[in-house]
């Protein structure tokens, strides 16, 4: 209950004090904007028996009947209307509400944090509300201008190349030193920047000189190919010919290693 009140209802929403880091005009907003959804959208569901002068009616959000006596969930922003206990949730993530405590908007019932998130973007780095004009939007998500930073160095990315790790961003150094994938034909690591070809869980560079066949270098890439022991072949007759010559190649060094000397 603990986990799921702090999830939806979000203290740094609401209280300046869990805003530290807030310059004084964001605080002023932060005050105004807690004030204003209490006054106007806040409510707590009531627990009750549908009384008789609903008896039929509709659950107002799977439209399933409510006799009289059932259980049910009033809502008195929303006027005369029930709802099931179980379908008395959040319109954006369908979670049942703790304590039947609810902001409505537009006639829909949602948690603290979705309704909040109606009206101002949310941090990816620090989950506070954003009041400054100023923001940084990537890969669908928004930031404060100082918290859009690699998430292993702390680099500041604004106006940089990054790479999202995660749903996090990351910056080119560190992706390219600790997660980048390295290149099966060469070894080198597949840079941020640079295109990659992956089949049956390895990678290439998609240039022509990495991604090509093992045997006569035939680049493949739109081209049908065979992968055998993580070694790419344009066809199989270069995989029967790479397996011949590996099977000379063992052989001769078998007999090689079994020559006497001219010593002995």
């Amino acid at each position: 209950r603990a986990r799921a009140l702090l999830q939806q209802l979000p203290p740094q929403d609401c209280d300046e004090r869990y805003c530290p880091d807030l310059a004084e005009e964001e605080r002023r907003q932060l005050r105004a904007f807690s004030a204003r959804r209490r006054q106007e959208a806040l409510g707590q569901g009531l627990a009750c028996p549908v009384p008789g002068p609903c008896h039929g009616c509709p659950c107002r959000k799977c439209g399933r009947r409510l006799n009289k006596g059932d259980p049910g969930v009033s809502a008195s922003r929303l006027g005369d209307q029930f709802w099931h206990p179980s379908c008395f949730s959040c319109h954006f993530c369908h979670q049942q509400l703790v304590d039947l405590i609810y902001f409505q908007q537009d006639g829909r019932i949602y948690c603290g944090r979705h309704h909040a998130e109606l009206f101002r973007p949310r941090c990816a780095s620090c989950d506070q509300l954003i009041f400054m004009e100023e923001c940084i939007e990537a890969e669908g998500r928004r930031w404060h201008l100082e918290h859009f930073c690699c998430l292993e160095c702390d680099e500041p990315l604004r106006g940089q190349r990054y790479v999202m790790r995660s749903g996090r961003p990351c910056c080119r150094g560190c992706f390219e030193s600790l997660f980048a994938e390295p290149c099966q034909a060469c070894g080198d690591p597949i840079g941020a920047d640079g295109e990659e070809v992956t089949h049956q869980g390895l990678h290439w560079h998609a240039r022509a000189a990495c991604f090509c066949c093992s045997l006569c270098r035939k680049p493949l890439r739109g081209q049908p190919l065979t992968c055998r022991r993580g070694r790419l072949f344009c066809s199989d007759t270069c995989s029967r010919g790479q397996d011949a010559s590996s099977s000379a190649s063992d052989s001769s060094d078998s007999a090689f290693a079994s020559a006497p000397s001219p010593d002995s």
